[in-house]
């Protein structure tokens, strides 16, 4: 599926490539519109219309992922909204084996991710990823998504890897094809990010359901340590 020799960096994505992205699609899906009915005084229904209608009309631009935005335009507090539901925020199983795998291997390995740094923090303190990943960046960071070209020439700046040799993994299809655009030759896509929900059939990209899969060549492909 993937050859590992020629694999010297590797970026992840975060929700739904290590977290399990039911904490997210329950909290944006289901739990924000009832609180913000709740709170307003407006019905469930209309809640849920106007926000799938903006979460459709923002999909991936930066304001969808920025909690700043949301507080402002809901006129709600977020942070402690997403509070309220943390208990659901896991680690999908197979990945503490996956990043132990990784960081044995003598990688470099940089979570990046299009949550916003209030999110990723939340995240950080819910699991064990910092355990695994010393390096976590959030586009916020730059000003522009994944979904966009900039990003990944700010990127490639800042952490300064050779797309030839960087393998990049997310749930996201359009994501993956920016970033085989911008000429990340090693790409990986998630087909079953949500645990509550069925796998994806994907042809575009190579992909997984359960990272075990890679393990053995992941260890008989080890790097010197950068």
């Amino acid at each position: 599926m993937l050859n590992w020799a020629e694999i010297d960096t590797v970026l992840l994505d975060m929700d739904g490539t290590l977290l399990d992205l039911h904490y997210d699609n329950y909290f944006w899906m289901q739990h924000l519109p009832r609180r913000w009915a709740e709170i307003s005084g407006i019905s469930l229904s209309s809640a849920e219309a106007q926000l799938k209608a903006e979460y459709v009309e923002l999909n991936g631009k930066l304001n969808w992922y920025c909690i700043d935005y949301w507080a402002k335009r809901l006129q709600l507090p977020i942070n402690q909204l997403k509070r309220e539901v943390m208990h659901k925020i896991a680690m999908r199983a197979d990945v503490p084996d996956f990043l132990t795998a990784l960081k044995h291997s003598g990688r470099q390995i940089v979570l990046v991710t299009n949550a916003h740094p209030d999110s990723l923090s939340l995240k950080i303190e819910r699991t064990e990823l910092a355990n695994y990943i010393d390096t976590r960046i959030s586009t916020h960071e730059f000003g522009v998504t994944k979904e966009n070209q900039a990003l990944w020439q700010q990127l490639q700046q800042r952490l300064d890897f050779n797309p030839k040799r960087t393998l990049f993994v997310d749930d996201s299809l359009p994501i993956l094809k920016a970033a085989q655009d911008y000429g990340i030759r090693h790409l990986l896509a998630v087909a079953n990010p949500d645990s509550q929900q069925l796998a994806r059939e994907i042809t575009e990209f190579p992909a997984v359901t359960d990272y075990a899969v890679l393990l053995n060549d992941i260890r008989a492909n080890r790097k010197p340590r950068f």
